[in-house]
């Protein structure tokens, strides 16, 4: 993909860079903030602990339609990532990536000092953290030996919609995830939804549509627990599943999509002296500045009042802290707000 680029071991010794604004984040948020940067003549360097460039729109679901882009209709996770790369293009950024940031420490002339896990090293004049939910794993399905069967028949993520067709597959969970896995695989394969219980998170008229499908006879779904399973040989053969009224249920299954949800972690973040609430990070409205000067927080890492995770919300923000980063760097000189349809000079930076 454009731009990217992913740092082996042995580059890793001797990479450093320096830069006017370092990016912890490559997902949306972290791209459109290279953007809005690039507008005010501030070089950035995105920093990420996954190997490719998008976040969880790329990690996650990168199918997923999203409906609530400006000016898009309708729009898939990995299409807008791609977007958003050629976007970025004539502002040229540096990518660091598969490490996180081990390390964030200001030194004495003001500027940043970062150190991946993997030894690269950025220095930066200001930071933006953009990292989403920060570091993040997904709920396991807890069953003893059950992990062998990960990316064989078990899998957290949806890779490839294809593996799964002609399958007898079982989606567990009752979040937007799995509802939108298994109204888009249900024609493709034997598809069972299983979620704890009758209440669902997701999105109702994605709840509607699956009921709708099951009354059908297109999908089953039930409300029970997983509890157990079976192997034959060194395949899992089969689930055992309790449903709400404790009767016992055994599943064939080829591959089981597992769809508990996240678990959030800030990893390092937590140690930087930041005010969090909880697993965010406090920025103002004005600046989305964090409590340490120089240190912004853009997209779902942040908190506010009246604060939604929206990716809208998070280019939004992205903006103003630019300008505010802008400031913060060159507080003596003018900033003109130009627009990109009429100004030359914008024209110039994007080459058009």
């Amino acid at each position: 993909r454009q731009n990217a680029r992913t740092i082996d071991s042995e580059e890793a010794v001797n990479m450093s860079v320096n830069t006017d604004v370092a990016i912890i984040g490559a997902g949306p948020c972290g791209l459109f903030q290279v953007f809005e940067l690039g507008l005010l003549d501030l070089k950035a360097c995105v920093i990420d602990a996954l190997p490719v460039v998008g976040g969880q729109c790329t990690e996650l679901y990168p199918d997923k339609p999203i409906y609530d882009i400006p000016a898009y209709p309708i729009i898939g996770a990995q299409e807008l990532i791609d977007k958003l790369l050629e976007q970025i293009k004539p502002f040229g950024a540096e990518f660091v990536l598969g490490s996180p940031v081990s390390q964030l420490q200001k030194q004495d002339d003001g500027r940043f000092h970062l150190i991946t896990a993997a030894g690269e090293e950025v220095t930066a004049k200001a930071v933006v953290i953009a990292g989403g939910v920060g570091a993040f794993q997904p709920v396991p399905l807890r069953l003893e030996g059950v992990d062998r069967f990960i990316d064989q028949q078990l899998f957290y993520k949806v890779r490839d919609p294809s593996d799964h067709h002609g399958k007898k597959v079982v989606v567990l969970g009752g979040g937007d995830s799995a509802l939108d896995w298994a109204l888009q695989l249900y024609d493709q394969c034997d598809l069972t939804l299983i979620h704890r219980s009758a209440n669902f998170r997701a999105a109702p008229a994605s709840v509607n549509r699956m009921k709708e499908l099951g009354e059908q006879g297109k999908l089953k779904w039930m409300s029970g627990t997983v509890v157990d399973y079976q192997a034959a040989g060194d395949r899992l053969a089969s689930i055992k599943v309790t449903d709400i009224d404790r009767n016992d249920h055994q599943i064939e299954v080829d591959h089981v999509l597992a769809f508990y949800g996240l678990l959030p972690k800030l990893g390092p973040i937590a140690e930087w002296g930041l005010n969090l609430n909880k697993n965010t990070i406090t920025v103002d409205t004005e600046k989305f500045e964090s409590s340490t000067p120089g240190i912004y927080a853009v997209g779902d890492i942040n908190t506010y009042p009246g604060k939604k995770k929206l990716i809208l919300s998070g280019f939004h923000e992205a903006a103003l802290a630019a300008f505010a980063i802008k400031h913060q760097l060159y507080p003596d000189q003018k900033i003109n707000l130009q627009y990109t349809t009429t100004s030359p000079a914008m024209h110039k930076k994007l080459g058009v």
